[in-house]
């Protein structure tokens, strides 16, 4: 509920903002009026709200009262006519607004993607408000890959770590007392209950996509304005990896029943046909929607939120939205966890699906 209504709220704002803006474009002969200081706020939190929900070439800390971003650089790698790498703070970097020039061609950063542009950083948009300029080939190490990076050495130290503490002792220590009951609550309520007797087979996976999305989503809790599991590209390739895993495991008689489903009529067959097929592919789209959507609606409900008591400013906004940012902030913690329970047993689930024994398999075993 409270989801809903923030998200509304925000949509509102931009929505007199662009109206506003509309008003003037359109008014023939008037001169340009100035924003009200309502109407600035409300801009500056619509334009903060995304570049928080955005990746980034460079890491943001904070930003000060003069606008300047303290943080620090990350390096820039893209192809177009060849390699070329930078430092984004680097006298030919992106961090100061500015084009280019790299071997004879200059580049520009907008929006987060780099467009190739004349010497004067020109951006033309189409009707659809989209650079008409040709995009290159962005293998940058972004503030979203550097985030994963560190999540996927911190989880392979955590864990050959606690393998290690087995080895001395069966009495979990350290971190274990915290991770072992995750662990066995994965195997015994997600893994063995949707997979069955071939669970060992998927643990590996379920446990690290437990783990590495909880760890994510508990990041983007924090005030550095990492939004990782908010960003569509990295919930895409988590769920092609279940996708695949599930391909590629299925029995055949996951696939028979897809393709000629047994004990039904030859004419339904043909028309049950395309539909099977179509459910495998909505299976993970279900997936990485559900995990994006999750995760970036807290993002704008807590800086909407937030953003609210600036534009107000009053009493009632000063204690009202303090108080129902602290109550979503703490729905977004248990979010976290669920989400990754969810993304989870789901993955079991489909895995589950595609390596049952059917009845009469059993049978024919025996």
């Amino acid at each position: 509920m409270f989801k809903k209504f923030a998200v509304l709220f925000y949509s509102i704002f931009v929505l007199n903002l662009v109206s506003a803006q509309h008003g003037e474009a359109t008014a023939e002969a008037a001169p340009a009026k100035e924003l009200s200081e309502k109407d600035k706020v409300t801009k500056e939190n619509k334009e903060f709200i995304d570049h928080h929900l955005l990746d980034a070439h460079d890491f943001t800390l904070m930003v000060d009262k003069e606008g300047h971003h303290i943080g620090f650089p990350l390096p820039v790698i893209f192809y177009d006519n060849g390699f070329h790498a930078f430092m984004s703070n680097s006298k030919e970097g992106f961090m100061h607004g500015e084009p280019v020039e790299v071997d004879g061609s200059h580049y520009v950063l907008h929006h987060e993607k780099i467009y190739k542009t004349d010497e004067k950083g020109t951006i033309t948009l189409d009707k659809h408000h989209h650079p008409t300029q040709d995009k290159v080939l962005d293998l940058s190490i972004t503030k979203s890959v550097l985030i994963i990076l560190l999540v996927a050495i911190f989880m392979f130290a955590l864990f050959v770590g606690m393998a290690k503490s087995y080895k001395k002792s069966v009495v979990p220590t350290g971190a274990a007392r915290f991770l072992e009951p995750l662990i066995i609550f994965v195997r015994d309520e997600i893994a063995i209950p949707n997979i069955g007797h071939k669970y060992k087979r998927f643990m590996g996976y379920l446990l690290t996509v437990f783990f590495f999305i909880l760890f994510l989503n508990v990041l983007g809790l924090m005030p550095f304005g990492i939004n990782v599991t908010g960003n569509i590209t990295m919930t895409f390739f988590l769920a092609i990896l279940t996708y695949l895993i599930t391909t590629f495991s299925a029995n055949k008689d996951y696939w028979k029943h897809i393709f000629w489903m047994p004990g039904v009529p030859v004419p339904m067959k043909f028309i049950m046909l395309p539909i099977e097929l179509l459910g495998t592919i909505t299976k993970p789209f279900a997936l990485m929607i559900r995990l994006f959507a999750n995760m970036t609606a807290g993002h704008i409900v807590v800086m909407t939120l937030i953003g609210s008591i600036y534009i107000f400013k009053n009493w009632i906004a000063g204690v009202a939205f303090p108080f129902l940012t602290l109550v979503i902030y703490l729905l977004e913690v248990l979010v976290a966890f669920l989400q990754a329970y969810i993304f989870t047993m789901l993955s079991a689930l489909f895995i589950g699906m595609a390596v049952e024994e059917h009845e009469h398999e059993h049978h024919a075993a025996h």
